[in-house]
């Protein structure tokens, strides 16, 4: 969800709405092709409609829920096909695609007192799939949704910390007021407007304006924790059919108007995704041409890749761009021995991050070895951060041993390894549990469904102390493009949820949460990246979270696609912009 830009291009071209990237432009009107082309220009540009555009995917949605999804991947999918928002990135390659630009709303928001008071105007002629208008109090409500985290765990929290303000908002479902709309900081003056309140300025406020759970939601048609299995569409697509498990089809919503909006172009007529095909036959699939994409867009796997990258012909129909995300693993400090930082600092030093690199697909197709947890694409990227001298990737053997003894456990111990049973993670898990076996580590796999992963497996700190989870398998891309979009979640303890949560090492060190709280009151873009700097580096020197590669991903793309390219925003291709020959 990363991109390649700094944060400070990002929000000074929000704040004017213009941009800046020629090159992005010029390939956007003329089309290009060829082996990476779809990053920094749009493949097969068309405006044709018709047809059926053909998605396939190992693993289930974590949810349809807006509020409740937390995958790049699903966040595309909604946001191209049926969730709409104030706000959104502009549908363009390259930096462009960074951009926030107006999409419900008429303008970006105006903004008064200090920072602290943020307007938006709503378009006319906004409807829900069912032919009702979509008005302010939508919005509101389902903003409101994010707060029932108790019924719909799961997505992010930001909009609960910065709205909340001591209200202690419980979520429309326990909301006293008789029309749940009992948030105080937001306000519906009128059916067009929505005013939003904050407690002190926030510079990122609106990019969690852009997030699919800030999409509005009809509170008749709200149906609580079943609400996945048929969320009502304010965007291009509506749900004809989803057997979870199996298959989702979606055909265009009659009700939604183009004139409305400036960034969609709805270009198939049908929509399906199919779940649940092994990887390596996805891989076949889109090879063969019978799918069109892999909509998890993590790459295919090993024995896929010579197949293309070996072949002209077949490699001009892939990418494989830096995503913006990094992989690593988290080691939890609230499981034992890893109380100890020196067991944790034995782990480092014995993991092999060249075998956990070539798992993923090698330097070319799985990402370059990385050494600390602030990526390349992010503000406040350190390429000299590296505490414990990684970078090489090679394990370091006696320096592992020695922290062994310094932790009381000079002989190894027992662990359980969490990892998701899909993609390239067991691979990748498997290369982690033979490093640590040299050094006396014994890390028993314990593979979960990818769907429920993040949520209630390692997501839930109780399930991980039940199960004794000490290690963790993890990849990680911003919710957007700042320092804070990308660490604040993985690190901040006061963020530590009972279900959906992210600091999976359960880190909850004073200084660190000091310095979020300064970054974040910082206005200025550079300092702030500075202090998010020293957060990374004292989460680094705790010896909690171990990157071990800056995401690559080779996919392949089918050649009859059309409007084909890299959205920095997911790291991945804009599944919106999509059509079909």
């Amino acid at each position: 969800m990363a991109g390649a830009v700094t944060a400070t291009l990002v929000l000074s071209a929000c704040g004017s709405g213009s941009s800046s990237n020629n090159s992005s432009k010029d390939n956007t009107q003329k089309g290009v092709s060829g082996f990476n082309a779809a990053i920094t220009g749009v493949v097969n540009p068309s405006d044709k409609k018709g047809g059926t555009l053909k998605l396939t995917n190992h693993d289930n949605p974590d949810s349809y829920d807006p509020v409740r999804a937390y995958y790049a991947n699903i966040w595309n999918f909604m946001k191209g096909y049926y969730v709409r928002t104030l706000v959104t990135n502009q549908a363009k390659p390259g930096a462009d695609g960074l951009v926030l630009t107006p999409d419900m709303a008429t303008d970006l928001p105006k903004i008064e007192d200090g920072g602290k008071k943020y307007t938006f105007t709503l378009r006319n002629g906004l409807k829900f799939e069912d032919g009702s208008p979509i008005t302010s109090k939508d919005v509101k409500y389902g903003i409101e949704r994010v707060f029932a985290s108790d019924v719909l765990s799961g997505g992010p929290s930001y909009l609960i910390d910065v709205l909340d303000q001591g209200q202690k908002y419980p979520g429309p479902y326990k909301d006293a007021d008789p029309e749940k709309l009992g948030l105080k900081s937001v306000q519906t003056p009128d059916d067009k407007t929505i005013v939003f309140t904050l407690k002190e300025p926030l510079s990122d406020f609106t990019y969690l304006l852009a997030m699919p759970g800030a999409g509005p939601v009809p509170k008749a048609k709200d149906t609580g924790e079943q609400y996945a299995n048929h969320p009502v569409s304010s965007g291009p697509y509506k749900f004809e059919t989803y057997d979870e498990g199996k298959k989702a089809v979606l055909v265009r919503n009659d009700q939604w108007d183009p004139k409305t909006d400036p960034i969609r172009k709805a270009l198939p007529d049908r929509i399906e995704v199919v779940f649940g095909t092994a990887v390596e036959e996805i891989d076949n699939q889109l090879i063969a041409g019978d799918v069109d994409l892999n909509l998890a867009q993590t790459g295919v796997q090993q024995g896929a890749q010579p197949k293309i990258l070996l072949n002209p012909e077949v490699k001009k129909y892939a990418d494989a761009p830096t995503t913006g995300f990094l992989r690593y693993f988290a080691i939890n400090t609230k499981v034992a021995p890893f109380d100890n930082i020196h067991c944790r600092k034995a782990v480092v030093y014995a993991t092999d991050k060249i075998t956990l690199q070539t798992a993923r697909g090698g330097p070319d197709a799985g990402g370059e070895i990385a050494t600390n947890m602030i990526p390349p694409t992010i503000a406040g990227h350190d390429p000299n951060l590296d505490p414990l001298n990684t970078k090489s990737g090679k394990p370091q053997i006696d320096k592992a041993k020695e922290e062994l003894a310094l932790c009381g456990k000079k002989d190894g111990f027992d662990t359980v390894l969490a990892t998701r049973n899909s993609g390239k993670e067991p691979k990748t898990a498997e290369a982690l549990q033979a490093a640590l076996k040299s050094i006396g580590i014994n890390a028993r796999l314990d593979p979960s469904d990818a769907s429920l992963y993040f949520r209630s497996i390692i997501g839930a700190p109780s399930n991980t102390h039940s199960k004794g989870y000490g290690l963790m398998m993890a990849g990680w891309g911003a919710d957007f493009p700042t320092p804070a979009g990308f660490l604040q979640v993985l690190v901040d303890g006061r963020l530590i949820l009972p279900s959906g949560n992210q600091n999976f090492e359960e880190l909850d060190n004073p200084e660190v949460n000091k310095l979020i709280d300064q970054a974040r009151a910082e206005s200025d873009p550079k300092k702030s990246a500075e202090i998010w700097g020293q957060v990374n580096k004292i989460v680094m020197d705790e010896s909690v979270l171990v990157p071990f590669t800056v995401d690559k991903a080779l996919n392949y793309r089918n050649p009859r696609l059309t409007n084909v390219f890299i959205s920095q925003y997911y790291g991945m291709v804009d599944f919106g912009s999509l059509g079909v020959s």
